[in-house]
């Protein structure tokens, strides 16, 4: 009898509970390593989730003994040739954007070693949870690849001395001082990060969709005006927040010490 042979493992797992959509890294042999098939597994689950009024808050985490370890460098030297390796680093901006521009709030779950692209996926998710044991670190430097697409997402996540000593050192920081900077939000025992995370998580999730989507839209762009601009487009966005029903119905239930309404998403 011939043996059929096993199926591979899924390169993402997708657990969706109570409004939040948790996505885990599913390469854990390779330290989950953003492999094109990877990348283009996140981006596709991304995509479908950007129109799913169902999902509230996205977690990314890892399978494995690793967050993150970067881009899949074995792959990348399979094929030496200009043409792929801007196409793949076209598809990572791409992705990284992707988690920016989603209307849902997308948490980083760090369970472990986040690395290189690894690194900059954390600093690219809206917030971030760390465990104690949890390392950072854009390394590429070590191997005489400065890390210059995770140095965008890294140098508008922390300061620039910082962000340079990391880039110039390549060396590994640990959670705490990952907190210092302003990579993560939150440094909590191994043993209670999935527990902090849903705390999290759960926050978000009881608030007006519409509410979160505008805001995290407006954070973004008004970080690239200038000051007078910046408060302008802010304004803006108030003005249109302030005439969505979520917000009115939210008002009046804090005006009259109601209990605040089910959010229409609107």
């Amino acid at each position: 009898m011939t043996a059929v042979p096993k199926a591979a493992d899924p390169l993402l797992l997708r657990e969706d509970r109570d409004g939040v959509a948790t996505l885990t890294l599913n390469r854990p042999a390779q330290r989950n390593a953003l492999s094109i098939g990877l990348m283009a597994a996140l981006q596709a689950e991304l995509d479908t989730i950007a129109g799913d009024p169902a999902v509230k808050v996205v977690v990314i985490a890892g399978a494995g003994p690793g967050f993150c370890g970067g881009h899949d460098l074995k792959e990348m030297r399979a094929t030496p040739k200009r043409q792929a390796y801007a196409a793949l680093f076209a598809q990572c901006s791409k992705l990284m954007m992707s988690i920016t521009r989603l209307p849902q709030p997308v948490i980083a779950r760090v369970h472990a070693i986040a690395a290189a692209a690894g690194c900059q996926l954390v600093a690219t998710c809206d917030l971030a949870v760390a465990a104690e044991s949890a390392r950072f670190a854009v390394n590429g430097v070590n191997i005489g690849l400065f890390c210059s697409t995770p140095m965008v997402a890294l140098t508008r996540a922390i300061g620039r001395k910082p962000a340079m000593e990391m880039l110039l050192t390549g060396d590994l920081i640990d959670a705490r001082t990952a907190l210092s900077y302003g990579l993560v939000n939150k440094v909590v025992p191994d043993g209670e990060l999935d527990a902090a995370v849903a705390e999290l998580a759960g926050k978000i999730v009881a608030k007006s969709p519409y509410a979160l989507k505008i805001g995290k839209e407006a954070f973004y762009k008004q970080a690239e005006f200038d000051l007078d601009d910046a408060y302008a487009f802010a304004s803006d966005v108030m003005t249109k927040n302030m005439l969505a029903r979520d917000a009115e119905a939210g008002i009046d239930a804090f005006i009259t010490k109601k209990p605040m309404p089910k959010w229409e998403g609107r």
